[in-house]
């Protein structure tokens, strides 16, 4: 099943250049000392923060920018576009009736970046 994921749970985008951090609003959640993440929370800039600059010719302002250099890939402010959620989401563990988000779930910007989860906002202690 994979480690939920919470919210503070930092993430990465492939274009870009630093990573990101998920946000998990409190309503309507399973809240442990953390809310918990589901497959809905995808939402840019009020779940997904930027990744700093993005690399992506498919971003407009990148390209518009690279146009501007005579063709030097030149990265712009990070920007997500998503559209569709969070796959694939844990098929056993629901979150407001939406499977939660776990560890290997990705995500996918518009702009050709694939989001996934660098650390799940959790740990696990083992107790010897």
């Amino acid at each position: 099943m994979g480690q939920l994921v919470c919210g503070g749970a930092s993430l990465q985008c492939s274009f870009g250049l630093a990573p990101g951090m998920l946000n998990v609003l409190p309503a309507n959640r399973v809240l442990t000392a953390m809310p918990i993440a589901n497959i809905m929370d995808n939402k840019p800039f009020v779940n997904i923060m930027p990744f700093g600059m993005c690399n992506s010719m498919a971003n407009p302002a990148v390209a518009s920018a690279t146009a501007a250099a005579l063709g030097a890939l030149t990265p712009m402010p990070c920007t997500p576009v998503i559209a569709a959620p969070w796959v694939p989401g844990s098929p056993t563990v629901l979150v407001s009736n939406m499977p939660a988000l776990n560890n290997s779930s990705k995500c996918m910007c518009n702009f050709g970046g694939v989001i996934q989860i660098a650390n799940p906002g959790q740990m696990t202690i083992q107790v010897p």
